[in-house]
């Protein structure tokens, strides 16, 4: 009977040779008592693999269910130790060892490479991102966001914005100023000028900030800023076509401000929000007799109380002009030296402002000012900047050309705010 050797004994295997050797120069006896012990050895490992073969994985149940039958054919020859040992011999040689791997279908996914993204299928979903920008957040005061005060409310530098409200309107004067005089040698007119009671007024005002942060670098917070604005008003005839409805004054306020922003907390919850100094050219365009300008520095400060009102107060010095070029001897002491303003936000739709002007002299001249402003459009959805503007004015200054000449005037219009 021919035996064949082992399969995990390779033909250049040092096992291998022994084997060979023990064959040919064993004599019969002796290849019996190793063929009887090979046979013990694998009769005892045979409950050992039929225990490895059912542990094997599930993947490979069915490899694992003939193995164990093969193993437990050939342990039932028990009586025939060299069929028993042919046959271990023989189902070693069918059986292809394979290492149990660590799961059934973890190498598959770990080699596996997921297919590539197909970039021209189109997007199924875009994520909008909405930006306010710092000066116009709500969730700040109206002084901070206006001045912006702070670093939440910075709408950065050389970005135009509102000054004082845009507006159109039409107005109704008690008088008009049909022959214009002043103390000043030959700035009086000479004839009078047909001019009617009614007119439009126009008002542009903007502004823009052209530095920031210079004396409050470091700051986590709080910004001061440097400030340049621009303000027109207009009196125009628009009712008086028999003269060709002509402009009858206007106005020209350019001005540089600084603003220094505070903290302080006050008595009865109101804050401290600003301090700042300015230089304000004040003029009318015109020439003799009717021209009329001035120039003035000033100081302001700003308080609020929460979010519903506010008060700014200015107090300003003229500077001085000798007697040939001064268009208008004593104008302070008709328009003013300086003004108080306050500001109610009755709710987000509706505010209501007072302007007073004094000479703080004994003159006791200066105006009053009223408005109500009322937001149009906002009841649409969002935000509006428009307003319905109404407005009552009493006293002098109301234009260059009227600085010594009191009246009052009743306005209704609309306009621009906060852009």
């Amino acid at each position: 009977m021919e035996h064949r050797p082992h399969p995990h004994l390779g033909s250049s295997s040092p096992l291998r040779s022994t084997w060979r050797a023990s064959q040919a120069d064993a004599p019969a006896s002796g290849r019996w008592a190793l063929h009887h012990t090979a046979a013990l050895v694998l009769a005892t490992l045979a409950p050992a693999g039929a225990a490895f073969a059912q542990a094997a994985p599930a993947a490979t149940a069915g490899a694992a269910a003939g193995a164990d039958a093969g193993w437990r054919r050939c342990a039932a020859l028990s009586t025939d130790n060299q069929a028993r040992l042919a046959c271990f011999d023989q189902l070693a040689a069918e059986q292809t060892w394979k290492a149990p791997g660590a799961s059934a279908g973890g190498s598959a996914d770990a080699s596996a490479v997921p297919p590539p993204v197909d970039t021209t299928l189109p997007a199924t979903r875009i994520i909008d991102v909405a930006r306010t920008d710092g000066c116009r957040d709500a969730q700040y005061s109206d002084l901070s966001r206006f001045w912006e005060l702070e670093s939440g409310t910075d709408c950065g530098t050389f970005r135009f914005r509102g000054y004082r409200p845009i507006t159109l309107s039409v107005v109704a004067g008690s008088n008009v100023n049909r022959q214009p005089t002043s103390d000043a040698a030959d700035h009086s007119a000479t004839e009078s000028t047909p001019y009617r009671r009614a007119e439009n007024r126009i008002q542009l005002s903007v502004r823009t900030k052209v530095a920031q942060g210079l004396l409050t670098q470091g700051h986590p917070t709080l910004k001061d800023s440097v400030w340049f604005g621009y303000t027109q008003q207009s009196y125009w005839q628009l009712f008086t076509p028999e003269i060709s409805r002509p402009f009858r004054a206007t106005d020209h306020e350019p001005e540089v401000m600084y603003v220094y922003p505070t903290t302080a907390e006050l008595p009865f919850g109101w804050k401290w929000r600003y301090s700042g100094v300015g230089l304000v050219h004040q003029s009318n365009g015109q020439s003799k007799p009717l021209s009329r300008s001035w120039n003035r520095v000033y100081m302001m400060t700003g308080l609020e109380l929460s979010n519903s009102v506010s008060v700014n107060a200015r107090i300003w010095k003229r500077i001085p002009e000798s007697s040939g070029s001064d268009d208008n001897p004593g104008i302070a002491d008709y328009i003013g030296r300086g003004e108080l303003s306050a500001f109610w936000n009755i709710n987000k739709d509706n505010t209501l402002s007072a302007t007073v002007r004094h000479s703080l002299s004994s003159t006791d001249r200066g105006s009053v000012r009223l408005e109500w402003l009322q937001a149009v459009g906002s009841t649409l959805g969002g935000k509006s900047n428009l307003r319905l503007h109404t407005a009552l004015f009493s006293g002098y200054g109301d234009s260059m050309i009227d600085y010594n000449r009191k009246r009052t005037v009743f306005s209704v219009g609309v306009s621009l705010v906060d852009f």
